[in-house]
């Protein structure tokens, strides 16, 4: 996806340059459906960008309806408006700064209670609302009925009731859109007002600071934020009061419940909603999430029920997936080197080694992989749109209290199952830095999709039948060093700090197959797009260092630097070639397979991997070089993305050398206590 900005992308919108397109931005707490609705509006006209000074990034869009564009934007979720997280201040600059002609605030029927709360905080800023209310079909399924015709007449503002993953309210929701960004669009809407016994105070405050505020802040908004305490606004109002804040600050001190009379204000005309317009399940009605929660969420059976899952999902990509690669290897690879050797028969010998042992080897065993990354990629899809991941964050809460973490930070590393690098950048949801810079420095613990996927393709040709076990067995030992390391970690830098852990769990739900497509096409896109130019360019170099310059792989580059590796090797029973596979996954942890493919000649003379591998390693060593590999140091935009998310190059050696020296010496362990048992050798 390329990079736009927002006004880059409103006016790229627009059917005539002379106006831009109206700007959308869509507010919604966490699991409310906001990137479903986002999607249904802007299908494939989708760009990613950064937030001006900062590294995260939000989504872009543009929405077709009739002759009329419009500019959309997925704004992270957030619960509130505060100053408490990043997301939050994004949100609500965003809001302020970027002054969207309407913000449609998305809320999940099932929550709607707590929805409200953050629309109230929306209607606080200068913007025009429409509240749309996905998810009406499960609501109803557990009991909960929103008529949004008496909600809308108690708000003052268009509510437009949505099944978002079928597409329904899609075009009633851009309708509703269209009329408010009409200028001359009347919004009135029915605003919540703090508690009577301060509603003085408030107003005194407004107007204390009303001369001092530069646009877009309001003195109403402003007031708000500072009887909350809000520390990034109260720092803003009293630099530029200067002497006058005295004034403001002595009021405040008066008043010190004042947050609390805003929240009572808020949640007084919350009850007034939802008592209109909302009819709720009798009390004490077990609905199935209650019933399924029971098991997914117990101590022990939801521990075992992760484990399955993890389990089931190494059994479809060596069912399903492994003999897909393997045909795609005949075709690809196999039938490729001999296609292009014939070819090239006539053409110099480095063209031919070029072509066939450097490009075909090493990118197209590269594409067999691809049946196993959609296989991952579509089962991590299901299981965050059934509403599963938050249930595993839950069950790991109490072995993440182990590093003085909680179970916000298994959602990054959860993320790491994916790949590492949006498991670093996950890490900016915790609050606390010492978490936030353990999570990071434990995140490229978690076995990524490459690290798997180099692990699925040689397990089976070490392990036979066994591979299932033996992976499962690998991704236990990842978690067990990332305990381990979380541990020491959190009893040497953190000093027994623990950290409360309070989440939602949301309503399970049947994902939607279009919104899973989707997702899963994006991901594999950016896998070929961000892989291929690197793994080509490192296959090329492979090929060019192990041919050059004597001509022969033990004369070249890479022999020298095997022989120099070779001690290391030996006390893991490697040979030189699978210690140069190591250090090669180092730029992508892919780059081992078309490694190994090289260095062991694949492709001549029909010679498959599987074949060049399978009588070259004892069980013992075979066992330790995947141990070391899945612990091995992360690939280099893993390294570069804790460098970008730590600001410190010392934490980031300290995260590779603690890594090389983890994997190694796990290396070591396995393979010198496989000899002393008699086992594998």
């Amino acid at each position: 996806m390329k990079i736009i900005t927002l006004q880059e992308l409103a006016q790229t919108a627009a059917p005539s340059l002379e106006r831009p397109a109206p700007l959308v931005a869509l507010v919604g707490q966490p699991n409310v459906g906001k990137s479903t609705v986002f999607n249904a509006l802007t299908g494939g006209s989708q760009y990613v960008s950064n937030w001006p000074g900062k590294t995260s990034e939000h989504k872009l869009g543009m929405s077709q309806h009739g002759e009329t564009a419009l500019a959309v934007v997925d704004l992270p979720g957030v619960y509130s408006l505060t100053d408490n997280s990043v997301e939050e201040r994004q949100v609500r600059d965003c809001l302020l700064f970027d002054r969207p002609d309407v913000a449609v605030v998305i809320a999940n029927a099932f929550t709607l209670e707590r929805d409200l709360y953050l629309l109230a905080e929306v209607l606080a800023l200068p913007v025009k609302v429409v509240l749309a209310i996905n998810m009406v079909d499960m609501a109803v399924q557990q009991g909960v009925v929103v008529e949004p015709h008496v909600l809308e007449a108690a708000l003052g503002l268009p509510v437009v009731p949505m099944v978002a993953s079928r597409g329904q309210g899609i075009d009633e929701l851009l309708q509703a859109v269209l009329r408010m960004a009409q200028p001359s669009a009347v919004f009135r809407p029915n605003l919540p007002e703090v508690r009577v016994d301060h509603q003085t105070v408030l107003a005194q405050v407004a107007q204390q600071v009303e001369n001092c505020l530069p646009p877009p802040y309001t003195p109403h908004w402003v007031a708000l934020k500072l009887l909350e305490g809000d520390e990034q606004i109260t720092q803003m109002v009293e630099e530029r009061l200067g002497e006058c804040w005295e004034g403001v600050h002595a009021l405040l001190l008066q008043h010190d419940d004042a947050a609390l009379a805003v929240a009572s204000g808020r949640y007084e005309w919350i009850g007034r909603m939802m008592r209109a317009a909302v009819v709720r399940p009798r009390v004490g009605q077990i609905t199935l999430t209650d019933r399924i929660d029971r098991f997914a969420t117990h101590p022990f059976w939801g521990v075992l029920l992760l484990g399955g899952i993890l389990g089931l999902l190494f059994w479809l990509t060596y069912a399903i997936g492994t003999p897909l690669s393997n045909a795609l290897d005949q075709i690809l690879v196999q039938g490729g080197g001999r296609w292009a050797g014939a070819l090239l028969a006539d053409a110099p010998g480095w063209v031919s080694g070029l072509v066939v042992h450097g490009i075909i080897s090493g990118v197209g065993t590269v594409l067999t992989l691809l049946p196993i990354l959609l296989i991952f990629f579509a089962s991590m899809g299901v299981l965050e749109e059934l509403g599963y991941m938050a249930r595993a964050a839950y069950v790991m809460d109490r072995f993440m209290h182990l590093m003085g973490l909680h179970g916000k930070s298994f959602l990054p590393l959860f993320l790491g199952f994916g790949c590492n690098v949006p498991a670093v950048m996950g890490a900016r949801i915790i609050e606390s830095p010492k978490a936030r810079l353990v999570t990071i420095l434990v995140a490229p613990l978690v076995p990524c999709t490459a690290r798997m996927a180099v692990v699925t393709m040689l397990a089976p040709i070490f392990f036979g039948a066994q591979a299932v076990f033996v992976s499962w067995g690998l991704v236990a030992l990842s978690m067990l060093a990332l305990i381990g390391v979380g541990v020491v970690l959190h009893e040497g830098f953190l000093g027994g700090e623990h950290k409360a852990f309070i989440m939602e769990l949301p309503l399970y739900h049947w994902p939607n197959p279009r919104t899973l497509a989707a997702a899963v096409w994006g991901r594999m896109l950016d896998f070929l797009k961000t892989a291929g130019g690197i793994i080509l360019v490192v296959s090329v170099l492979l090929w060019l260092f192990s041919t050059y310059p004597g001509g022969t792989m033990e004369t070249s580059v890479l022999g020298t630097l095997g022989r120099f590796l070779a001690p290391v090797g030996r006390w893991m029973g490697l040979d030189w070639q699978m210690m140069v596979a190591l250090l090669a996954s180092f730029v992508r942890k892919e780059n081992t397979i078309p490694t190994l493919a090289v260095l062991y000649g694949m492709g001549e003379n029909g010679v498959s991997l599987a074949s060049a591998l399978g009588s070259s390693l004892a069980p013992a060593a075979a066992l330790a070089f995947l141990a070391t590999q899945v612990l091995f140091i992360p690939c280099l935009a893993t390294l570069a993305t804790i460098r970008q998310e730590t600001g410190s190059w010392r934490w980031t050696g300290i995260s590779a050398g603690l890594l090389l020296v983890i994997s190694l010496v796990v290396g070591v362990l396995i393979y010198q206590g496989a000899r002393l048992l008699g086992w594998g050798m």
